[in-house]
This record gives structure tokens, sequence and C-alpha cells, in this order.
């Protein structure tokens, strides 16, 4: 029975890891520009040089 509430313990606690780290990262505006990546990639830079 013991297992079983360490399992629980260490599963929320990653969870909540998870949860801490995407919240960081929508407060730092990792998202805010999600067209923009998907269009560079389709372009190359050194085309024009």
């Amino acid at each position: 029975m013991n297992v079983i509430l360490w399992l629980i313990l260490g599963s929320l606690l990653v969870a909540g890891g998870g949860l801490a780290v995407f919240l960081w990262s929508l407060r730092n505006g990792q998202y805010e520009d999600l067209k923009g990546a998907a269009q560079r990639i389709l372009f190359d830079e050194e085309a024009g040089r």
C-alpha cells in the first residue's frame, strides 16, 4: 500500500512540475509567434545572396 502512495505522490510532483514549466513558458512569450517559425523554415535566407 505504501508503494501506491509513493507513486501517486511522485506522479503529482511530476505533473505539477510540468504545469509549472508550461505556465512559465506562457508568461515568457514562448507561444507568441507560432506562424513565424513555420514560415521561416520554408524560406531559405541564403537564396538571395
